[in-house]
């Protein structure tokens, strides 16, 4: 049976896995000797008291939405200053904690169209499709005639060329 472990080790742990540290559990584990999954449901209990902890080593663009909205929550009361010393502590830029708290609120905007836009959407998209395709059949038959009245001139000023006498005496 694994011994219980102190809340300043879970602690440091944490610490170590979160930014701007973001280094690997497979690290963790190796250096403090806590098994990997040990330390993985760790993570899991912390992000589900909504703590923040990526979910995986990347950096803060990558992350998940999961992760970045638990950032966005945390910081959602703080002031300038304290925003400043919380991005500081795990790698961010209160620029990216302001456009992530924006998506998150876009996130809820309109909802999507309802079946009967839908609907009208795709009536109209197959409607500009076929208009699409009747312009292109008239281009080709154009082209053809403009390519074959091409042709024609090419071969009348061939054949008036040919068989038309020298006007030098």
């Amino acid at each position: 049976m694994q011994p219980p472990y102190d809340a300043a080790l879970r602690q440091a742990v944490r610490l170590r896995m979160s930014p701007p540290n973001l280094e690997s559990v497979a690290e963790i584990a190796r250096d403090t000797g806590i098994t990997a999954q040990t330390i993985y449901n760790w993570r899991s209990q912390w992000q589900k008291q909504g703590q923040l902890v990526p979910a995986t080593n990347r950096p803060p663009e990558q992350w998940s939405a999961a992760d970045k909205l638990a950032a966005v929550i945390q910081a959602a009361g703080l002031n300038g200053s304290e925003l400043g010393s919380f991005c500081r502590e795990r790698g961010l830029y209160p620029k990216q904690v302001a456009r992530w708290r924006q998506a998150a609120e876009d996130a809820n905007g309109p909802s999507a169209p309802s079946m009967a836009d839908q609907r009208e959407l795709q009536r109209k998209n197959q409607e500009l499709v076929r208009r699409n395709r009747q312009l292109e059949r008239e281009l080709q038959k154009k082209e053809k005639a403009l390519t074959e009245a091409a042709t024609l001139l090419m071969l009348s000023k061939k054949f008036n060329q040919i068989f038309q006498p020298d006007e030098d005496p």
